[in-house]
């Protein structure tokens, strides 16, 4: 690996990768990664910086080697949901890539990051040809509507704003807190603006929740670490 600006390093290979895991494309056969290494092409990118945009038509997927993005929508009158954020390994604009529909979202980088991109003409001429990762799209894209109902299903059932942040707040805890008897800390890259657009409410709303979490004791916050110190509490908030 080569260095280059953003204090990244550039991935050259998903052969030689230190950062594989089990997503998407990082588990393909090696011949599988041969061609994908041969169709892709790597780019660095600042924070803030865009992929694409909501209705752009498909240009490709990206893989996001490096770093977080968040993907979000907006409606005409300037209002910005977050639906998610983006981790290593995923694949960004895939559904609308198989489809040939418009992005349905825009991703922006959240910090510098490394992705690697492939036209959409490509990508789908590798999927006919390695029927594995093809099948690996398919339980990606069903995951990712199961994802999308959870998400509407929070967001439409739940009843209060407190209801909803407590229920992001146990979904990034992830795999930390699965099993875990004490307190579990998170990352938190976002601020209570972006919070604010990932549930629906107003950073003044996100605020006074966080204040209101922590003198009951639910978590406390130090700089970017958010440590959850009563998940129990937090899952009765949701099925109360």
């Amino acid at each position: 690996m080569a260095n280059v600006p953003y204090g990244l390093n550039i991935i050259e290979s998903c052969l030689t990768c230190k950062f594989r895991e089990d997503r998407l494309f990082c588990q393909l056969s090696p011949a599988g990664l041969k061609q994908l290494a041969a169709i892709k092409s790597t780019a660095m990118y600042p924070k803030g910086a865009l992929l694409f945009i909501e209705g752009q038509l498909p240009r490709g997927v990206f893989i996001l080697c490096q770093g977080k993005a968040k993907l979000s929508t907006s409606s005409r009158d300037g209002k910005t949901i977050i639906l998610k954020i983006a981790d290593t390994g995923e694949v960004l604009g895939l559904s609308a890539t198989v489809s040939g529909r418009p992005y349905e979202v825009s991703v922006e980088m959240m910090e510098p990051a490394q992705a690697n991109f492939i036209p959409r003409d490509q990508f789908l001429a590798f999927l006919r040809e390695h029927g594995d990762a093809a099948l690996r799209v398919a339980e990606q894209l069903s995951e990712n509507y199961h994802q999308a109902y959870e998400e509407i299903r929070t967001l439409g059932l739940a009843t209060s704003a407190s209801e909803k942040l407590a229920k992001l707040l146990l979904d990034w805890s992830g795999d930390a807190g699965r099993g875990a008897k004490g307190p579990v800390k998170v990352q938190v890259a976002l601020t209570h603006e972006e919070i604010a657009e990932m549930i629906g409410t107003s950073r003044e709303t996100v605020s006074r929740l966080f204040s209101d979490f922590k003198k009951r004791q639910l978590l406390e916050v130090k700089g970017a670490t958010l440590t959850i110190r009563n998940k129990a509490g937090l899952e009765k908030m949701i099925q109360s």
